[in-house]
């Protein structure tokens, strides 16, 4: 994207910062695999937002004194020994072109930068990416950080930047719809693939490579996430990711997957046939998951309560599991359906929400809509996700080019097989 999305990122940002304001934002390390191999790096995602740099180690400072901003990037030192077995680091005038930052130096001067921009001043708010998954996780660069500075300046008030840019990530500029669109794009053509050759005896690793290439074929280098390939009874398994089965003949197998582009997901799952024709039964399960994805999507725009739409939605499938002979009060549907209707997208699959999901729909978000029917005892998993854009007045299915309906899936799989 032009640096100008991130030059726009980063005035957002401070725009409502108070003075005597710092905000302090790690690109990150890729952790240690095994031996001397490391899992593959994926910068921060709050760093990216405000810099638009991919690669690790490089820190981002953002400053408010006098009501005067002052931005500062700082990347990795340069080692060209290094350089010579993994290839070239970023130079100070590439990370100035990619980000927009004037003023971008090396990684030397960031802790003296620090101790200058801090030191003497009574008090000041440090922003910083404290965010936790859970309590277990190893620190982060950002608590290494506070730790240490914290101690230094007891003057410092550390805060969590997350409430401060989450609601700026919530709503999608025209370059970022642009790049998600194509990871969508590129997700639709590699489960048409996967929908062509789909066959009995394939274990469901082999179908999913289909997928792989497909994408990798289209540029693709990162995916959003682990895709999940479940063939029958596998699909009632809701994050079921061993996808070493065999698939039979008379199994839905169920596709959530989505491809990654400069960082933004695709999240799209489709269920289908491996025979390219739904049993009775299956067709009835299908089409009751399906009523409830098309009404939900046209329940969506600007002034929805998340949390009021959910409700509605649970109640939805309730009903369609009534109906499907699997409950008789809406009241045991939890037994055939225990997630949300879905959920952010962005620069994370799962991307950034207010705590407690408490939010009201806005033109500019990007949502899944995602229903699903579960039933163990009869082997069929049924989850059919869309991402939809919020508009002015509605919203648009960004994932309209992916066949839904039974019939164009049957009459796909008969013409391509």
């Amino acid at each position: 994207m032009n640096k100008e999305v991130y030059k726009n990122n980063r005035s957002n940002l401070m725009k409502n910062m108070a003075n005597n304001s710092v905000i302090v934002l790690f690109a990150g390390n890729a952790p240690k695999k095994t031996g001397d191999e490391l899992y593959l790096f994926s910068p921060n995602r709050n760093f990216f937002y405000i810099t638009g740099i991919k690669e690790e180690e490089h820190v981002v400072v953002l400053s408010k004194f006098n009501d005067i901003v002052n931005e500062k990037l700082f990347l990795k030192e340069l080692n060209l020994a290094q350089e010579m077995w993994t290839g070239k680091t970023l130079r100070d005038y590439e990370g100035k072109e990619i980000s927009g930052i004037e003023d971008t130096v090396y990684m030397n001067d960031f802790y003296p930068y620090m101790n200058r921009l801090i030191k003497g001043a009574e008090e000041i708010n440090l922003y910083l990416d404290l965010e936790r998954q859970s309590f277990e996780e190893n620190d982060s660069e950002s608590f290494k950080f506070a730790k240490i500075f914290r101690d230094k300046y007891p003057q410092l008030c550390i805060k969590d930047v997350s409430s401060r840019i989450t609601p700026l990530r919530m709503i999608k500029c025209h370059e970022e719809i642009e790049e998600m669109q194509k990871a969508i794009d590129i997700t639709i053509s590699g489960v048409e693939s996967l929908m062509k050759n789909a066959k009995a005896g394939m274990k469901e690793y082999e179908l999913e490579a289909y997928f792989d290439f497909e994408c990798k074929k289209n540029g693709v280098k990162d995916f959003a996430f682990k895709t999940i390939a479940a063939a029958g009874k596998n699909a009632t398994t809701l994050h079921y990711v061993e996808n070493n089965s065999e698939i039979k003949n008379d199994d839905l197998i169920l596709f959530d997957l989505g491809a990654a582009w400069n960082c933004y997901s695709a999240d799209i799952t489709r269920t289908f046939p491996v025979s390219g024709k739904f049993t009775e039964r299956q067709k009835q399960v299908y089409e009751a998951v399906l009523r409830v994805n098309k009404a939900v999507i046209e329940k969506i725009k600007p002034g929805v309560v998340y949390q009021e739409l959910n409700k509605w939605a649970t109640d939805l499938i309730a009903e369609e599991c009534i109906k499907l002979g699997i409950i008789k009060e809406k009241e045991e549907v939890r037994k055939y359906y225990w997630h949300s209707i879905g959920h952010n997208l962005g620069l994370d699959t799962h991307d950034v929400e207010p705590q407690g999901r408490n939010f009201i729909f806005a033109e500019g978000m990007v949502f899944t809509v995602e229903p699903g029917i579960y039933i163990g005892e009869e082997g069929i998993g049924i989850r059919i996700e869309d991402d939809v854009l919020v508009t002015k007045d509605g919203c648009t299915v960004l994932t309209k080019n992916m066949i839904k309906d039974v019939d164009d899936i049957e009459r796909f799989m008969a013409e391509n097989k």
